[in-house]
């Protein structure tokens, strides 16, 4: 009996091993396709919302500090990263500031938002979500997303009726919430950027 224990143990020890082994040769074989798929959805993320931009430079920041910047503006949202936008001759556009909205309906969803250096939004490119399809997801669609490009303004406020004032975004219809996120993480963009990139960066 003893032995039959033994060498069910050593067999699954070894297939243990083994599993262990081919799982981390996949990882190995898939890590780098996955980092270079994500890295290019960022540049595509960064591009769409900074047209006149030809190339991106990580721009260096406090992350707690910036998330308790955010916090304390009443925002449940994290600054993920910042990318400088350059022009030709490496003169500074603005600034790609990534964030992660925590309150969506069905998750989180990141996306990027272009500050200008005059404080102007150009946009947001979303590259994570998962709302509810007809509802939530018509965030990525124009009729939403197009509300907030080239509005200079302190904050956005989701409406529910047609917007009279630029810094009102009508809601998605069914789907208040997921509207109060994407608004909630440009405002967290628009707060770090006044309060750390206006005027240059430190």
């Amino acid at each position: 009996m003893n032995k039959r224990i033994v060498h069910d143990a050593l067999i699954l020890t070894a297939f243990t091993l083994v599993l262990g082994f081919i799982l981390a040769l996949v990882q190995g074989i898939t890590a780098e396709p996955i980092d270079k798929a994500n890295k290019a959805a960022a540049q595509k993320a960064y591009q769409a919302v900074f047209a006149d931009a030809k190339s991106f430079e990580k721009y260096d920041y406090d992350a707690e500090e910036a998330d308790k910047l955010v916090s304390d503006a009443g925002y449940k949202d994290t600054i993920d990263d910042i990318e400088t936008a350059l022009d030709a001759n490496k003169e500074t556009l603005g600034y790609v500031i990534t964030v992660t909205a925590k309150d969506g309906s069905q998750g989180s969803i990141t996306f990027s938002v272009g500050i200008k250096n005059d404080g102007t939004v150009n946009g947001y490119s979303i590259t994570s979500i998962s709302e509810t399809p007809g509802l939530g997801m018509k965030a990525e669609e124009a009729d939403f997303y197009k509300q907030f490009e080239n509005k200079k303004v302190d904050k956005f406020d989701v409406v529910k009726t047609t917007p009279s004032k630029d810094e009102q975004i009508e809601a998605i219809t069914g789907s208040t919430i997921t509207s109060k996120a994407m608004a909630n993480g440009c405002n967290a963009a628009i707060t770090y950027f006044q309060n750390k990139l206006q005027g240059g960066a430190n």
